[in-house]
């Protein structure tokens, strides 16, 4: 199984403006989260292997950040001409079968994922409360496959250390996974296969 590795946008970047729709049809937009002591923005879908692997973690990290008051919001971003699961079905099933109590919302055009700079399935984006970005990376060191456990170790400690306003390691890893499924000729400049 190929994996490839997050963009690492650059830290301090501001969270970028966006508009779209969760799954019952209610609009998502940036300016939703001002109030917010932080944003956890997580690129997923459906279908791929490293997301799976790490679902059930991830559900329950997102959900004790969202009882801290930090805003967790996925998205997905893949083409889905080329890949049938991953559309708003597949996703509606994901919810059920994850226990998301998070929005999730789908980027039909790509163009938030660009925006972000989203590479694969899953990347995480985490922001402070002036929403600038202080944490980009994986979820831990756990892959498919290997025999090292999901704990979340590696998110969770940002959020901590977000939460108690103490400073955020600046040596993050780069996420692993799928890459995000561009439809032909909508690949970013960044995307390297």
């Amino acid at each position: 199984m190929g994996a490839i590795a997050s963009t690492m946008l650059e830290l301090g970047t501001v969270l970028p403006p966006f508009r779209l729709r969760d799954l019952d049809g209610k609009a998502v937009t940036s300016k939703d989260f001002t109030a917010a002591r932080g944003v956890l923005v997580a690129f997923i879908c459906p279908h791929c292997p490293f997301v799976r692997h790490i679902r059930t973690v991830f559900t329950q990290v997102a959900a004790a950040a969202q009882q801290r008051g930090i805003v967790v919001l996925a998205i997905n971003s893949n083409d889905v001409t080329a890949f049938p699961d991953d559309s708003p079905d597949g996703m509606r099933e994901e919810v059920r079968e994850g226990g998301y109590t998070f929005q999730y919302c789908f980027d039909e055009s790509q163009d938030v994922a660009k925006a972000f700079h989203a590479a694969c399935t899953p990347d995480f984006f985490l922001f402070d409360a002036a929403q600038r970005l202080v944490y980009r990376g994986q979820f831990d060191d756990s892959r498919p496959k290997s025999d090292v456990p999901v704990t979340g170790k590696d998110l969770k400690e940002a959020i901590d250390a977000l939460l108690a306003g103490t400073p955020i390691a600046q040596d993050q890893r780069p996420s692993l996974g799928c890459n995000i499924k561009w439809a032909k000729g909508n690949e970013p400049k960044y995307f390297k296969p």
